[in-house]
């Protein structure tokens, strides 16, 4: 590449990297990744959570990439030091999938942290394994708010103390832009390429130049959500809002996340709702007044079987670099619940969701998009709303009222 073509790529602004961690080959590693990367920049280095925090004030970085197991001090320990010390950083969690670290792991999002990343068990597998550096790295520009092609156009901000909503607006270049999705390619935060879809007679303009659907008019019989970065933590405070009321219907949830953290995602919810919430099992009959959540490494999809929803988990292949998949769960729920079908999809990176949404007001359904303030990243929640799927695009904390009205055929 010659140099003017590398000054033509590299984006206006590098995204400020720090990398804490007690095994000096790991450290290397990601650093070398890291200054690999025109888009990004390697502004620390440390062994352990005490001299991050010390330090962190002085390199300011956009994305702390945090072990959770190091002497001294520990990530669980530093992490909240490190926001008090330099609040406007954003905490990427990595541990190896053990029970305990995914524990942590969620713990440390409650706490503040924006996202986690599953790391390899051993030193060798990090250093063999491609996976994991395509997707550090991915994480890491998604929340630092620049694609592999510079900086994308939507804002990656994390609300405070548990996605708190921030006032703002969409950024003007792209509500000038026409109702069709931005071009986006690969698991970053950016707004995906999903065709707008065909309005029916009646839509309404939303907020920023948005174009809202009508509601459908069946009364829902299942809800529906897709999550991905941020996630977590906007499902715990959906699930507690609208878990007392939500007992005449089935909760049914693609998270992206690995197979240790869903089963523990589960306890999370049940305990935020108090109701029953488990990975869902193929072959299970899907109950009403219950939560399931596809279990990592499955796609979770709906058929119909004697008149009854049944959960089928099938092996397949990633779609949009996930699995579980929000668009192969939502396009089965559409066939197996039509216009009874309610979906929301909340924060997270990339546009994993837009088409199955489509599937499900194509036979009637209604969709609900997280809005951009309260959002950690819009990317799944703005790929549907600038495909044109959405009947409201709105706050985290309006969802649940929002959602209850609609199961109570308020329109």
């Amino acid at each position: 590449m010659s140099a003017e073509a590398a000054v033509a790529r590299a984006p206006s602004r590098q995204v400020k990297v720090m990398v804490v961690d007690d095994s000096v080959v790991i450290r290397g590693l990601i650093g070398r990744w890291v200054n690999e990367d025109p888009a990004l920049e390697l502004v620390g280095s440390h062994r352990n959570g005490r001299l991050a925090v010390e330090d962190i004030a002085k390199s300011r970085p956009d994305i702390v990439v945090l072990d959770i197991e190091m002497p001294d001090m520990d990530g669980l320990t530093a992490l909240p030091l490190l926001l008090r010390n330099y609040p406007k950083a954003k905490i990427l969690m990595a541990s190896t999938l053990t029970r305990r670290n995914a524990e942590i792991s969620l713990r440390a999002l409650t706490l503040g942290a924006t996202d986690y990343v599953p790391k390899p068990e051993s030193n060798s597998q990090i250093t063999t394994s491609r996976e994991f550096r395509n997707e550090l790295l991915a994480k890491i520009k998604g929340l630092g708010g620049v694609g592999d092609d510079g900086p994308s156009q939507f804002r990656a901000s994390r609300a405070a103390a548990g996605i708190g909503t921030r006032p703002g607006a969409m950024p003007t270049s792209r509500i000038q832009q026409s109702r069709q999705a931005l071009a986006a390619d690969g698991p970053t935060g950016r707004v995906a390429a999903v065709p707008a879809a065909p309005l029916p007679a009646g839509s309404i303009a939303g907020p920023n130049g948005i174009t809202l659907r009508k509601l459908g008019s069946a009364r829902p019989r299942a809800l529906l959500i897709g999550s991905s970065t941020g996630g977590p933590q906007a499902l715990e405070k959906l699930l507690q809002e609208i878990g007392p009321q939500m007992r005449s219907a089935p909760i049914l949830i693609t998270q992206h996340m690995p197979a240790t953290f869903t089963a523990i995602l589960a306890d999370h919810l049940a305990r935020a709702s108090g109701m029953p919430a488990a990975e869902g099992q193929d072959g299970e009959v899907v109950q009403n007044g219950h939560i399931y959540v596809a279990p990592g490494g499955k796609h979770m999809e709906l058929v119909k079987q004697a008149g009854q929803a049944v959960i089928k988990l099938t092996d397949g292949p990633p779609v949009n670099f996930c699995k579980p998949a929000v668009d192969p769960f939502f396009e089965s729920a559409a066939q197996v619940y039509g216009a009874a079908s309610l979906g929301v999809i909340l924060t997270g990176m990339g546009h994993d969701g837009a088409n199955g949404a489509r599937h499900i007001v194509d036979a009637g359904g209604s969709i609900i998009a997280q809005d951009e303030a309260s959002s950690v990243v819009w990317g799944m929640p703005g790929a549907a709303a600038q495909a044109g799927v959405c009947a409201a695009v709105i706050p985290l904390n309006q969802i649940g009222s929002k959602v209850m009205r609609i199961f109570r055929g308020e329109r």
